[in-house]
């Protein structure tokens, strides 16, 4: 049996995503190691680019790379966010919540690699 340990790829110079995952932090550790990608020393996972992490989050659950939406209700699910995880994953809800995590991932990277959202 095999033991899997979780990672969150999230962008610490963006103040939003700084903000969420601060306010996460006691929830997610110790089972979600928490990668900040604009660290200098960071390096990608194979397979993945520095450019795809800064465009949307990603969170390796221990077997599969989770992307945008999904990723967030993975390790919202971790910290605890079930009822918001059970009511965002019905299936139009989930639709739309990925639609405007898109939107809002494109938005960012358009404007700004370091989010000043705060």
């Amino acid at each position: 049996m095999h033991t899997y340990h979780a990672q969150l790829y999230y962008d610490a110079s963006c103040g939003f995503c700084r903000k969420e995952i601060e306010h996460l932090r006691p929830r997610l550790t110790p089972q979600v190691k928490l990668i900040d990608i604009s660290a200098k020393d960071f390096k990608p996972p194979q397979g993945y680019s520095l450019e795809d992490l800064l465009t949307r989050i990603h969170f390796f659950d221990g077997q599969t790379m989770q992307i945008g939406f999904h990723a967030t209700l993975a390790y919202w699910r971790i910290a605890g966010l079930k009822k918001t995880v059970a009511v965002l994953s019905v299936p139009g809800l989930r639709h739309m919540g990925t639609l405007s995590y898109n939107l809002w991932a494109r938005w960012r990277r358009r404007h700004s690699s370091n989010c000043q959202i705060n």
